[in-house]
């Protein structure tokens, strides 16, 4: 059995991986210190509204995130248990999702706007309980933006799924021993790239596969997307 990493060996690993996306040319902003965030208070600055990307296929792209964005946060709604359904709209060129509320007020990007709906549903345990849990949540939830849902993502798959390997290695969930909507919005995010590999290929992350099974059979998680199957011979071997 291998030794569970520390929470400072974690920490490290995760900056590590949000370093290399730094150094990639994508601008982080993460909206509170660790030492003074409080845990009920989402405030990411949305990082769907900063970027620019110039490629051929910009359009194409904006607008398969921009469906795939609006079906998350219906998910995310039933999930909740919210009653009533959102209005939902799209913005600028990068079609980013945008929520009008009862009184008039427009709540843009997918972070703000699922926040906004965890509050709502009276469930801010989702962002985190401590201050300490709520920077890591919400520094998921910027990664889940910017490393997940930018432009030539998937072809990077492979190495985020080795670094997400790597971090989950001792962790049932992102923020360590709890659900968040980290998790959820991770779990909706990755789908794509967990369908698109082999059997063989989801033994090779094998964490990352503990992971998903584990999420996706959580009761009205799953919603829109179908069920990927993930063989559990190897994939709990590693389970601390």
């Amino acid at each position: 059995m291998r030794t569970p990493l520390s929470y400072s060996t974690a920490l490290a690993l995760m900056w590590r991986i949000f370093n290399g996306l730094r150094s990639s040319g994508f601008p982080l902003y993460f909206g509170t210190r660790l030492s003074s965030a409080p845990f009920t208070k989402c405030s990411l600055r949305g990082p769907e509204q900063v970027h620019s990307f110039r490629t051929s296929s910009r359009d194409t792209f904006s607008f398969k995130m921009a469906e795939a964005s609006l079906k998350e946060l219906v998910s995310l709604e039933k999930y909740l248990g919210l009653k009533k359904t959102n209005k939902y709209s799209t913005q600028g060129e990068r079609k980013v999702p945008v929520l009008q509320t009862k009184d008039g007020q427009n709540i843009v990007g997918l972070v703000t706007i699922a926040c906004h709906l965890v509050k709502a549903a009276k469930q801010e345990q989702l962002l985190g309980r401590t201050r300490e849990e709520s920077a890591v949540v919400q520094q998921w939830l910027e990664y889940r933006i910017v490393q997940l849902g930018a432009p030539g993502a998937k072809e990077e798959g492979r190495s985020t799924l080795r670094d997400l390997n790597g971090y989950l290695e001792d962790k049932v969930y992102f923020g360590g021993d709890f659900l968040s909507l980290a998790d959820i919005l991770m779990y909706y995010g990755l789908h794509s790239y967990m369908v698109d590999l082999t059997v063989q290929d989801r033994e090779k992350f094998v964490n990352v596969s503990r992971w998903f099974s584990h999420i996706q059979q959580l009761p009205n998680v799953q919603q829109h997307l179908p069920r990927v199957h993930i063989m559990k011979n190897r994939i709990y071997t590693n389970v601390h």
